[in-house]
């Protein structure tokens, strides 16, 4: 992992095409921005958790089995 240091208004460039720009620092939060190209997912990574936890839960026995007695009760 790349640690670097960064005042308001400064910022890094990923690859050539994406910015990431700090805007804000108040307390124990920072403000980020982000500029990338449209074809670049750029996504929290606690909604990248949600989803494989939901995918997980979806895929897993106890919830086919649901399914199939809800199908069998009609």
């Amino acid at each position: 992992m790349l640690i670097l240091s960064r005042k308001i208004g400064e910022s890094l460039i990923i690859n050539d095409s994406i910015e990431v720009k700090v805007i804000d620092v108040n307390g124990d939060k920072i403000k980020l921005g982000i500029k990338a190209p449209a074809d670049v997912k750029v996504l929290r990574s606690e909604l990248c958790q949600t989803a494989e936890a939901n995918r997980d839960s979806a895929n897993s026995k106890n919830n086919k089995q649901l399914i199939e007695f809800i199908r069998d009760l009609k």
